[in-house]
């Protein structure tokens, strides 16, 4: 019973939480146990939800012949640079915010649309710092690729959740179901901390840019060994 606990869907949790009791001779009554061990198996059977969920969005290539993912990639060139119209869908000024060539679509190879979604989430919910970090991104000895870098950044949160590694973040952060806006929310902190992790380090070049990208996932990992961590962006 207790095995199978951990792998019970949402659906299932309540009658796993009265066949636990029952097996160990716990009384019905006692609510403080049931509603904790309740909380417990939803955050465990969420998790395996919750990385499904991402798993399934970064599956999805690129289309640029899906009005959605056009919409959404409109929808970041207009957050980031509210002040200057895009001349056409495919041109150079998509490397204004970091892109590599002149379209977008072949940077999202190995996230899929995961990595959009998130940078889009990003310049959507923390505008403001969005803008802030393309701006400094641009710097002209210690300046990034802001896209490829943010598409990056969603690699690392999707390996992190992945390998089981957010589970005490996001524990501490939901006590239920986590949700893919809680994912988003990480990464955010993400792309805010690597940024200020970057200008304090002051690569010699981007040509160190993996080598620096290895030690902050260093830095990350280790935070994330603390049982009491949440490493969330303040709105």
């Amino acid at each position: 019973v207790l095995r199978n606990a951990v792998h019970v869907d949402e659906a299932e949790v309540e009658t796993c939480v009265r066949d636990v009791m029952k097996e160990k001779k716990i009384a019905q009554k006692d609510t403080g146990f049931k509603t904790n061990l309740h909380i417990s198996l939803l955050q465990i059977s969420g998790y395996k939800k919750l990385y499904l969920n991402v798993e399934n969005l970064r599956k999805v290539p690129y289309d640029s012949d899906n009005e959605e993912h056009e919409e959404q990639l409109i929808e970041l060139w207009n957050l980031l640079m509210p002040h200057e119209n895009l001349k056409a869908r495919i041109t150079k000024q998509w490397c204004d915010i970091g892109f590599q060539g002149d379209d977008p679509k072949t940077d999202f190879r190995g996230m899929g649309l995961l990595g959009l979604v998130n940078l889009v989430y990003f310049s959507k919910h923390y505008t403001n710092e969005a803008r802030q970090i393309l701006s400094r991104s641009n710097h002209p000895k210690l300046g990034y690729s802001y896209a490829i870098v943010g598409i990056n950044l969603t690699e690392m949160a999707y390996s992190l959740l992945k390998n089981g590694a957010l589970k005490s973040h996001l524990y501490n952060l939901v006590s239920g179901l986590p949700q893919m806006e809680h994912f988003h929310q990480f990464y955010c902190y993400l792309v805010y901390e690597f940024d200020k992790f970057w200008f304090e380090e002051e690569p010699e070049s981007i040509m160190h840019f993996n080598q620096y990208r290895e030690k902050f996932h260093e830095k990350i990992k280790g935070l994330l060994l603390d049982y009491d961590v949440i490493l969330t962006l303040q709105n």
